[in-house]
């Protein structure tokens, strides 16, 4: 299990040697979290944390269709300077979070949460126990909650480190009861040098009451 000091570390290497749009997650229209996070969340004034969001373009295009409540939290600082630079002067209708999701302290609780990067990485159980318990602490009940992780069958390793495939199966076990699946589906990411990723989508709503 790697520290947040080893984790920020790695990232900011990353940001520091490639650009935004070469690193193999990168999406010029991210287009399956668009559409779940309309779908769910009609009201656009609703409390939205994209998690790991760094650099990517989700957050142009959340501000674009009229979410006024929008946060993004990354380890790497300049992954998420990358970001301001290019939204410029919308830069400040965006709260931005250095955090390591493992140590996140909220500064108030979320309708939504959305995470494309971050959830796979946790290869150990405890590592995967804290995002759970921090996830919780962090939305609000009802709130909905989006994780795309790589899937079954596709990419084993991310940046040179190793990740963990998921589907409905292990991501039900891994946030329990309180949460229930509402949908999933698979999408095939091209990278930026035309190789083929498999993501799986998992959208679920959170239930403080529910019984364990």
């Amino acid at each position: 299990m790697k520290t947040t000091e080893e984790r920020k570390q790695h990232w900011e290497k990353m940001y520091q040697t490639r650009s935004p749009n070469e690193v193999s997650w990168y999406q010029t229209h991210p287009e399956a979290s668009l559409k779940l996070i309309e779908k769910a969340c009609p009201n656009k004034s609703l409390a939205l944390i994209d998690v790991g969001g760094g650099a990517s373009v989700l957050i142009d295009h959340l501000i674009h269709v009229g979410f006024t409540h929008l946060s993004v939290l990354d380890i790497s600082a300049q992954a998420l300077q990358y970001a301001k630079d290019r939204l410029q002067d919308k830069s400040p209708q965006v709260q931005w979070y250095v955090a390591d999701i493992l140590t996140f302290k909220p500064p108030h609780q979320f309708d939504m949460w959305h995470d494309r990067a971050v959830f796979h990485f946790l290869t150990t159980a405890d590592e995967r126990h804290q995002y759970v318990e921090i996830l919780k602490n962090s939305i609000n009940d009802q709130a909905h909650v989006i994780i795309a992780t790589f899937g079954i069958g596709g990419p084993e390793k991310c940046s040179d480190l190793a990740i963990k495939q998921h589907d409905k199966t292990t991501i039900m076990e891994e946030l329990g009861n309180k949460f229930t699946l509402l949908e999933t589906f698979d999408e095939y990411h091209l990278t930026p040098k035309n190789i083929q990723q498999k993501f799986s989508y998992f959208h679920c709503i959170f239930n403080r009451g529910a019984l364990l």
